[in-house]
């Protein structure tokens, strides 16, 4: 074939490349028009779906600072359109949502609606019989994050079964689950249950609080296998596929996607001596410490609102700025990255006091921690927990209300 030939070919070839291109630029335009975003529209919004449950009723609200719709909180809402609400129960956090993990957050009255705040953290976290006697349902509206150890989903266990002992109604708004959109992680072993883990579930389980009730009701988790009357508010439009962005901040240190979508990998930081960026401005986004020698970012800790006493407090911490790769790379995020513990606990000096006694409640089992120790990579220990995740998958498959991701 001569130069000539060869050259015509090349052009006919190119030709035919540039006109599917059109045609496909032209089919990707066509479907763009067609295509509607639809907003998702959480449960509490879908308001004729629950209201005519709640007339005539004695209701309870299990709420916080995220139970709005759009700009109202739900139980101005509710006391708006005539709902005898009679008592207020907060989580960890508080009511108003700006309350220390784990601090004690004190009972008493919501100054604007003059009603009775019961807090369902620290001593009490499940209603007394005294505090739930005047009631006839309970309605859940909190949104969570899609971790084990977020302890929202703790307080609704308990919620739930207090009302299955005491024949009261329990009523899910649910919300979307902006880490709704993979499973991963150790499933929990029942010797290492806790308020930060009570189920056998990964530390990731990919369900809305709406689901995750119904497999607490389904299981028979709850006190002596007892089930409470269970109604879940569908969220429409929503899909586990969804990258979902919160428009509340779900508690003092998750203030943004980044955070949210890094801290199930980053909370097990919370079991060694390593900050995660608890009085800074980029809390669950760095991470650091005094022994670690790095010169690429460092960051103090200082006591402000949410974060009073943070870890190192007032300690130049060196280490690590992941905040970037939590925006970059957020859709990406879909399994636990271990890759940064591993690294840090070789990096860090004094490896008999790295690891303390809530590590393995964060973790659900001992043997990551000792995974780690004996210098097991990533990839090695992610295939220990796929047994346990395939037996997970086929009891969450069971509860979902929504389309899954896979």
């Amino acid at each position: 074939m001569s130069l000539k030939q060869i050259t015509n070919l090349i052009f006919i070839v190119l030709f035919f490349i540039q006109c599917n291109a059109q045609n496909d630029d032209q089919v990707s335009v066509k479907e763009t028009k067609k295509r509607v975003v639809v907003p998702i529209k959480v449960g509490a919004e879908n308001v004729q779906d629950y209201i005519m449950l709640l007339k005539g009723k004695r209701v309870g609200i299990v709420a916080n600072h995220t139970s709005m719709i759009h700009q109202t909180h739900l139980v101005d809402s509710l006391l708006s359109l005539g709902i005898n609400v009679v008592r207020v129960f907060s989580p960890e956090h508080g009511f108003r949502g700006d309350a220390d993990a784990g601090e004690h957050v004190q009972s008493g009255v919501d100054e604007k609606t003059g009603l009775s705040l019961v807090s369902l953290y620290g001593k009490n976290k499940k209603p007394l019989p005294e505090q739930i006697k005047n009631i006839d349902i309970i309605v859940f509206d909190i949104q969570d994050v899609g971790a084990r150890f977020y302890t929202y989903i703790s307080t609704m266990h308990y919620v739930m079964e207090a009302c299955a002992e005491n024949s009261i109604g329990f009523i899910v708004l649910d919300r979307p689950n902006p880490n709704g959109h993979y499973v991963d992680g150790p499933v929990l072993e029942t010797e290492f249950q806790s308020f930060v883990g009570m189920h056998p579930v990964p530390i990731v389980h990919g369900m809305t609080v709406g689901e995750y009730a119904q497999m607490i009701n389904g299981e028979k988790w709850l006190k002596n296998g007892v089930q409470c009357d269970l109604k879940v508010i569908k969220a429409q439009h929503y899909t586990h596929s969804k990258m979902y962005q919160l428009p509340i901040k779900p508690s003092p240190n998750l203030p943004n996607a980044s955070s949210i979508y890094l801290y199930p990998s980053l909370c097990l930081f919370e079991g060694t001596p390593i900050s995660v960026g608890r009085g800074t401005d980029k809390p669950f986004q760095v991470l650091g410490h005094p022994y670690i020698n790095s010169n690429k970012y460092s960051f103090t800790p200082q006591s402000k609102k949410g974060a009073k006493h943070p870890k190192l407090m007032n300690k130049k911490c060196n280490g690590y700025d992941l905040s970037l790769y939590g925006k970059v790379y957020m859709k990406d995020l879909k399994k636990i990255n271990l890759f940064w513990l591993i690294n840090i606990y070789k990096e860090y000096p004094d490896k008999n006091n790295f690891f303390n006694s809530s590590f393995n409640r964060l973790a659900g089992n001992a043997q990551l921690q000792e995974q780690i120790k004996s210098g097991k990579e990533e990839e090695e220990i992610h295939k220990t927990w796929e047994e346990g995740l395939a037996q997970f998958k086929l009891i969450r498959k069971k509860y979902l209300l929504y389309p899954d991701f896979e």
